[in-house]
């Protein structure tokens, strides 16, 4: 969602830099190209999330400047097959690339290329298997991986279940979910490159004896927060299911059957967790492996955080998006730019493999034995709008399949003709593709439909293939003052057909949807329909319809309502096995323990305080206020934060009850679980006429002082992160759910699982 207002980055650029911290200029990007044009989002996110600063924290880096360092660096691996000669040209071509907005690749890509790092991966996938040796070099490696600005995929179904014998000490094993939680806090220790945060994601087969545990391990929202879950389920397993039958669970120690169980049971618990808190999600991993295009080196066993890269162990692959709502030209999709691109996009991936440092040798080498790429897509809602189709409609699911379709095709001629000038990937046999032997191919796979979060927000359209979330919205600014922001197209077209207002855009931001709106034209309000109002069914026939052409996976999220039951989800899930998709992540809205909402619900669930415990530990703080000297005592239990007692020196008067009140309902609204930063949010920056400072920090209100204490002796600040229509622990706007992911795109922030 951004403002129709942009910024031309040329105008107030006098001087590109490296990334280095020398302050000198480094090689200048191409003259004569278009400038530039990016979105207050858009350069808000660059600055904070991309562009390279010094020593001194400084920017030494603009827009135009990362381009040209990653264009350059890209580029430079068309000298090993085609000469030194064609870098420049290669560059020129990778950096309109980008600063078009046609095309980006994922961020480790624009974080690090042509720095120290250079590690340009998003997806990994480790080995686990059934030793303590073997567990924690998985660790290790995902430790580097982590630190390198990659995202980690596990399949734990290799290590023997809970209470089976451990021969070497006679002991009894823990199990596969308890060594998940040290990945866990691992995980957390580590920064990615100090712009990322690490992610997992955690796979056990449905016939592995500990998989009902599993399942329901995340029911406590504050376990495993490092881990997205899903559930590798088996055709034969789903066969069951519909049957009504049982179905076996495997000793993966042993490889010996240890039980038969029902395995509508077991879908049900499945259901069950998913609709309670949207995990775990589920992989059809028998589909997956049909699709594995050198079966011959190994088995797939699990993906990429978010789901949509399924890869062997030690493998990685490099993602990137062709922004689709650049795509239309007088109405029409127009398949001629459309084909370069891709054309281009293909040529940028496979250099990027070459580019690549890689964290462990076994992946330099697997991933440069198969040379997997994943071009995906965003701003496919943007698309639909352009050309005037609804979302949940016959014709978006046509045009995802014709748009997907086409996309496949051209990639495959594109790694065609590079397999030609430079050879097949090592591992090719030819048999994967149905073509003879001899038949050229650069790349295993060429397709991957995958999460955008903040690159769709660089490009200023709307996320992967999700619809949009929102028409209009309320971000918040600085001082507390309330922009009220609308998609672009709406804007546009609300203007030229004279039924745009600020109040209308302010209602419609209270509402989410236009629906109701009487004064919109009908064909407006079919056309701009929001995520909440796309029924489950249409999110999954576009799923599918973009699988059909995909090589790899897709990633989406299918959105339910509130009131959405069980047997809706359980619905969805059988469709999705239907109609052909790999995997599915479901989020039903409110399903998360708190949330502050943007839209009012009926019959939301209320909350009884936890009681008060008899024995607390707490700290107190003296801040200075306008209003004399403050003293913010805050408690806390075994569970966390649970009561907040302010005092002013000065006693008495309408200020100390008000103070008193304000402790009251923040004490309580703790040991209702409220999250500390959603409190934070609310007092922060209330301003009285009376500010005053306290350690260099101004303080405007006693509340803002409350506030402040909370918040320097919060231990989770980042953690704490509401979900769909939740707020961003960052900037307080709203946060969209996507394939396993959260994003903020008033402000950039992003946290997978």
């Amino acid at each position: 969602m951004e403002n129709l207002e942009v910024f031309s980055v040329s105008s107030y650029v006098e001087q590109d830099y490296s990334a280095g911290s020398d302050g000198k200029p480094a090689t200048q990007q191409p003259a004569g190209g278009a400038a530039l044009k990016l979105t207050p989002n858009s350069l808000t996110v660059l600055k904070k999330r991309y562009l390279a600063k010094g020593e001194d924290g400084e920017l030494a880096e603009t827009p135009e400047g990362l381009f040209w360092r990653v264009a350059l660096a890209i580029a430079s691996a068309d000298a090993k097959f085609e000469g030194p000669d064609t870098v420049e040209e290669t560059a020129k071509k990778f950096y309109n690339l980008m600063t078009s907005l046609d095309f980006m690749p994922n961020s480790p890509t624009l974080m690090n290329a042509g720095r120290p790092l250079g590690q340009l991966s998003a997806c990994f996938v480790l080995p686990v298997g059934d030793s303590i040796d073997s567990i924690f070099d998985a660790i290790k490696h995902a430790a580097m991986i982590h630190k390198s600005g990659g995202g980690t995929g596990f399949s734990f179904s290799r290590i023997r279940p809970e209470n089976d014998k451990v021969l070497s000490t006679q002991g009894v094993a823990s199990g596969p979910v308890s060594f998940m939680s040290v990945f866990d806090v691992a995980t957390e220790t580590i920064k990615q490159g100090g712009t990322r945060r690490g992610a997992n994601m955690g796979i056990l087969r449905v016939d592995h004896p500990d998989i009902q545990r599993f399942i329901t391990c995340k029911h406590d929202n504050e376990r495993f927060t490092n881990f997205n879950i899903s559930v590798a389920v088996t055709d034969e397993f789903m066969r069951a299911v519909e049957a009504g039958t049982d179905y076996a669970l495997t000793n993966p120690r042993t490889g010996e059957e240890i039980e038969r169980i029902p395995a509508r049971e077991v879908f049900d618990t499945i259901v069950q967790s998913a609709w309670r808190n949207g995990e775990p999600g589920i992989i059809f991993i028998d589909a997956m492996n049909r699709d594995n295009p050198t079966p011959e080196i190994g088995e797939i066993e699990s993906t990429n955080p978010c789901g949509e890269q399924p890869l062997l162990p030690y493998e990685s692959c490099n993602l990137g998006s062709i922004n689709l709502a650049n795509m239309v030209l007088d109405g029409k999709i127009d398949y001629a730019h459309l084909k370069d691109v891709v054309w281009a996009t293909v040529h940028f991936l496979d250099n990027v493999i070459e580019a690549n440092k890689y964290p462990l040798p076994k992946i330099d080498e697997l991933t440069r034995g198969n040379r997997k790429i994943g071009l995906g897509v965003m701003g496919f809602a943007d698309l639909l709008i352009e050309l005037g189709v609804p979302y949940n409609s016959e014709k978006a699911v046509k045009t995802a399949e014709e748009v997907m379709g086409f996309i496949q095709h051209e990639s495959k001629a594109a790694s065609i003709h590079l397999g030609k000038t430079r050879g097949n990937f090592p591992n090719y046999s030819g048999s994967i593709f149905d073509r003879p032997e001899s038949l050229h191919m650069r790349n295993a796979t060429t397709t991957t439909i995958a999460p955008t979060g903040t690159i769709s927000i660089i490009a200023g359209c709307s996320s992967g293939i999700e619809p949009i979330f929102a028409i209009s919205f309320v971000r918040k600014v600085l001082d507390g003052a309330e922009l009220v922001e609308a998609h672009p197209y709406f804007q546009k077209i609300a203007r030229e057909r004279g039924f745009y207002s600020e109040d209308l855009m302010r209602r419609i931001a209270e509402q989410g949807g236009i629906k109701k709106f009487a004064e919109i034209p009908e064909d407006v309000r079919d056309v701009f329909v929001v995520s909440h109002e796309v029924d489950p069914e249409w999110h999954i026939r576009i799923q599918a319809a973009f699988q059909k052409y995909t090589d790899n996976a897709v990633s989406k999220t299918i959105n339910f309502s509130f009131d959405a039951t069980t047997e809706d989800v359980y619905n969805a899930y059988i469709m999705a096995y239907k109609t052909g998709c790999k995997g599915l992540t479901i989020y039903r809205d409110g399903s998360r323990d708190v949330q502050v909402l943007n839209i009012q619900r009926k019959n939301y669930p209320q909350v009884e305080p936890r009681p008060r415990p008899d024995t607390t530990n707490g700290v107190t703080e003296r801040v200075n206020t306008g209003c004399g000297k403050l003293y913010v005592t805050i408690n806390s239990d075994e569970y966390g934060f649970c009561e907040v007692f302010a005092q002013m020196g000065k006693a008495g008067g309408c200020a100390y009850s008000q103070i008193e009140a304000t402790s009251r309902l923040i004490s309580l609204a703790l040991r209702s679980g409220v999250k500390v930063d959603a409190i934070i949010k609310q007092l922060i920056g209330i301003r009285c006429p009376s500010p005053t400072w306290r350690n260099g920090e101004q303080v405007v209100s006693c509340s803002d002082g409350i506030a402040k204490v909370l918040n320097q002796h919060s231990e989770a600040k980042i953690a704490a992160v509401s979900d769909v229509m939740g707020a961003c622990p960052d900037c307080g706007g709203a946060v969209e759910h996507e394939g396993g992911c959260i994003v903020c795109r008033s402000c950039g922030f992003s946290r997978c699982s």
